[in-house]
Protein backbone atom coordinates (compact mmCIF):
# COMPACT_ATOMS: atom_id res chain seq x y z
CA UNK A 1 0.00 0.00 0.00
CA UNK A 2 1.23 2.99 -1.07
CA UNK A 3 1.55 6.33 1.27
CA UNK A 4 -0.26 9.35 0.28
CA UNK A 5 1.79 12.60 -1.12
CA UNK A 6 2.80 14.46 2.15
CA UNK A 7 0.84 17.90 2.08
CA UNK A 8 2.80 21.20 2.58
CA UNK A 9 4.34 21.36 5.37
CA UNK A 10 3.55 25.26 7.46
CA UNK A 11 7.19 26.18 8.66
CA UNK A 12 7.74 29.92 9.70
CA UNK A 13 9.18 32.36 6.95
CA UNK A 14 13.09 32.96 6.92
CA UNK A 15 14.74 35.45 8.70
CA UNK A 16 16.34 37.98 6.39
CA UNK A 17 20.26 36.75 6.59
CA UNK A 18 22.35 39.16 8.53
CA UNK A 19 25.53 37.52 7.53
CA UNK A 20 26.52 35.44 3.98
CA UNK A 21 25.87 31.51 4.71
CA UNK A 22 29.00 29.83 5.49
CA UNK A 23 28.52 27.55 2.79
CA UNK A 24 25.46 25.49 4.13
CA UNK A 25 22.19 25.92 2.38
CA UNK A 26 19.68 27.68 4.15
CA UNK A 27 17.48 25.19 5.53
CA UNK A 28 14.09 25.44 7.61
CA UNK A 29 13.09 22.44 9.40
CA UNK A 30 9.11 21.14 8.54
CA UNK A 31 8.05 19.70 12.31
CA UNK A 32 5.78 16.81 12.25
CA UNK A 33 2.42 16.76 14.87
CA UNK A 34 1.19 12.48 16.20
CA UNK A 35 -2.47 12.06 14.17
CA UNK A 36 -4.71 9.47 15.47
CA UNK A 37 -8.22 7.55 14.49
CA UNK A 38 -10.23 5.55 16.42
CA UNK A 39 -13.36 4.01 15.46
CA UNK A 40 -15.76 2.21 16.73
CA UNK A 41 -18.89 0.14 16.23
CA UNK A 42 -22.06 0.90 17.87
CA UNK A 43 -24.08 -1.86 19.08
CA UNK A 44 -27.47 0.68 18.77
CA UNK A 45 -27.56 3.57 16.64
CA UNK A 46 -26.61 6.94 17.85
CA UNK A 47 -29.75 8.64 18.87
CA UNK A 48 -30.76 5.04 20.84
CA UNK A 49 -31.59 5.23 24.79
CA UNK A 50 -28.72 2.61 24.75
CA UNK A 51 -26.15 4.84 23.74
CA UNK A 52 -27.72 8.34 25.27
CA UNK A 53 -25.07 8.00 28.19
CA UNK A 54 -22.49 7.89 25.46
CA UNK A 55 -24.09 11.10 23.97
CA UNK A 56 -24.12 12.43 26.79
CA UNK A 57 -20.54 12.57 27.86
CA UNK A 58 -19.50 13.75 24.26
CA UNK A 59 -19.49 17.64 24.59
CA UNK A 60 -17.54 17.19 28.31
CA UNK A 61 -15.16 14.89 27.45
CA UNK A 62 -14.31 16.89 23.98
CA UNK A 63 -14.03 19.95 26.44
CA UNK A 64 -11.53 18.15 28.07
CA UNK A 65 -9.63 17.36 24.88
CA UNK A 66 -10.07 21.02 23.14
CA UNK A 67 -7.82 22.64 26.33
CA UNK A 68 -5.42 19.36 26.86
CA UNK A 69 -1.56 20.30 27.27
CA UNK A 70 -0.33 19.16 23.34
CA UNK A 71 -4.16 19.07 21.51
CA UNK A 72 -3.56 20.54 18.18
CA UNK A 73 -7.06 19.71 16.03
CA UNK A 74 -9.50 17.21 16.21
CA UNK A 75 -12.49 16.16 13.27
CA UNK A 76 -15.97 18.03 14.32
CA UNK A 77 -18.93 18.90 12.88
CA UNK A 78 -20.85 22.35 13.33
CA UNK A 79 -22.44 20.78 16.53
CA UNK A 80 -19.10 19.85 17.54
CA UNK A 81 -18.47 16.50 17.32
CA UNK A 82 -18.10 13.76 14.88
CA UNK A 83 -20.84 11.52 15.58
CA UNK A 84 -22.36 12.32 11.84
CA UNK A 85 -18.92 11.25 10.68
CA UNK A 86 -18.31 7.95 9.40
CA UNK A 87 -15.52 5.18 7.95
CA UNK A 88 -14.87 2.60 5.41
CA UNK A 89 -18.75 3.48 4.36
CA UNK A 90 -20.36 1.87 7.08
CA UNK A 91 -23.38 3.96 9.03
CA UNK A 92 -22.19 1.58 12.52
CA UNK A 93 -18.68 3.08 12.77
CA UNK A 94 -18.64 5.93 14.80
CA UNK A 95 -15.04 7.70 14.18
CA UNK A 96 -12.81 10.14 15.82
CA UNK A 97 -9.68 12.09 14.43
CA UNK A 98 -7.05 14.15 16.09
CA UNK A 99 -4.08 15.52 16.03
CA UNK A 100 -1.35 16.02 19.23
CA UNK A 101 1.96 17.12 19.91
CA UNK A 102 3.42 13.81 21.05
CA UNK A 103 2.48 10.12 21.95
CA UNK A 104 2.75 11.28 25.35
CA UNK A 105 -0.30 14.53 25.38
CA UNK A 106 -2.41 11.73 23.43
CA UNK A 107 -1.75 9.16 26.70
CA UNK A 108 -2.48 12.11 29.41
CA UNK A 109 -5.48 12.53 27.47
CA UNK A 110 -6.82 9.50 26.79
CA UNK A 111 -6.15 8.66 30.40
CA UNK A 112 -7.86 11.63 31.77
CA UNK A 113 -10.47 11.09 34.75
CA UNK A 114 -13.45 11.97 32.18
CA UNK A 115 -11.86 10.05 29.19
CA UNK A 116 -10.86 7.08 31.47
CA UNK A 117 -14.75 6.84 32.73
CA UNK A 118 -16.18 6.73 29.18
CA UNK A 119 -13.39 4.19 28.32
CA UNK A 120 -14.89 1.95 31.25
CA UNK A 121 -17.81 1.41 30.18
CA UNK A 122 -17.36 1.36 26.38
CA UNK A 123 -18.81 -2.15 26.22
CA UNK A 124 -22.22 -1.27 27.40
CA UNK A 125 -22.08 1.27 23.88
CA UNK A 126 -19.89 -0.70 21.55
CA UNK A 127 -18.69 -4.02 20.20
CA UNK A 128 -15.07 -5.31 21.33
CA UNK A 129 -12.70 -4.72 18.66
CA UNK A 130 -11.55 -7.97 16.63
CA UNK A 131 -9.05 -6.00 15.00
CA UNK A 132 -7.31 -2.84 15.35
CA UNK A 133 -9.61 0.11 15.65
CA UNK A 134 -6.83 2.49 16.70
CA UNK A 135 -4.16 4.02 14.43
CA UNK A 136 -1.66 6.53 14.82
CA UNK A 137 1.35 7.99 12.28
CA UNK A 138 3.17 11.29 12.01
CA UNK A 139 2.09 13.80 9.67
CA UNK A 140 3.81 17.13 8.48
CA UNK A 141 2.85 20.02 11.27
CA UNK A 142 -0.55 22.07 10.28
CA UNK A 143 -1.76 19.18 8.21
CA UNK A 144 -5.13 17.74 9.09
CA UNK A 145 -5.96 13.66 8.75
CA UNK A 146 -8.61 13.25 5.81
CA UNK A 147 -10.95 10.01 5.96
CA UNK A 148 -8.86 8.08 2.98
CA UNK A 149 -5.55 8.80 4.93
CA UNK A 150 -7.20 7.14 8.16
CA UNK A 151 -8.97 4.34 6.10
CA UNK A 152 -4.88 3.85 4.45
CA UNK A 153 -3.37 4.20 8.12
CA UNK A 154 -5.88 1.47 9.88
CA UNK A 155 -6.07 -1.02 6.90
CA UNK A 156 -2.16 -1.14 6.83
CA UNK A 157 -2.03 -1.46 10.69
CA UNK A 158 -4.19 -4.96 9.95
CA UNK A 159 -2.35 -6.36 7.35
CA UNK A 160 1.31 -5.31 8.79
CA UNK A 161 1.16 -4.68 12.33
CA UNK A 162 3.02 -1.46 13.67
CA UNK A 163 5.50 0.30 11.35
CA UNK A 164 6.85 3.69 11.26
CA UNK A 165 3.59 4.11 9.00
CA UNK A 166 1.09 3.32 11.05
CA UNK A 167 1.48 2.31 15.13
CA UNK A 168 -0.33 1.53 18.08
CA UNK A 169 -0.10 3.62 21.52
CA UNK A 170 1.83 0.96 22.54
CA UNK A 171 4.27 0.47 19.85
CA UNK A 172 5.36 4.13 19.04
CA UNK A 173 7.36 5.27 16.37
CA UNK A 174 9.88 8.70 16.54
CA UNK A 175 8.70 11.51 14.54
CA UNK A 176 10.60 11.01 11.57
CA UNK A 177 13.72 13.55 10.96
CA UNK A 178 12.55 17.45 10.30
CA UNK A 179 12.44 17.51 6.66
CA UNK A 180 15.21 20.16 5.05
CA UNK A 181 12.77 22.50 2.76
CA UNK A 182 15.22 24.94 1.24
CA UNK A 183 14.40 28.73 2.45
CA UNK A 184 14.14 29.72 -1.40
CA UNK A 185 11.23 27.89 -1.78
CA UNK A 186 8.91 29.28 2.03
CA UNK A 187 7.00 31.69 0.77
CA UNK A 188 6.39 34.98 2.99
CA UNK A 189 3.14 33.56 4.54
CA UNK A 190 5.38 30.17 5.99
CA UNK A 191 3.85 27.73 3.78
CA UNK A 192 6.37 25.75 1.52
CA UNK A 193 5.64 26.65 -2.09
CA UNK A 194 5.26 23.73 -4.90
CA UNK A 195 7.71 23.02 -7.56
Amino acid sequence: MTTPPPTPARVPAPEPASEPASGAADFEPAEFELAQVNIARMLAPIDSPQLADFVAALDPVNAVADTADGFVWRLQSEDGNATGFRIFGDDWLIVNRSVWRDPAALEAFVYHRSHREVLRRRREWFEKPVEAMTALWWVPAGHRPTEQEAEQRLTLLRAKGPTPDAFTARVTFPAPPPVAVPAASVGVDGVALAD
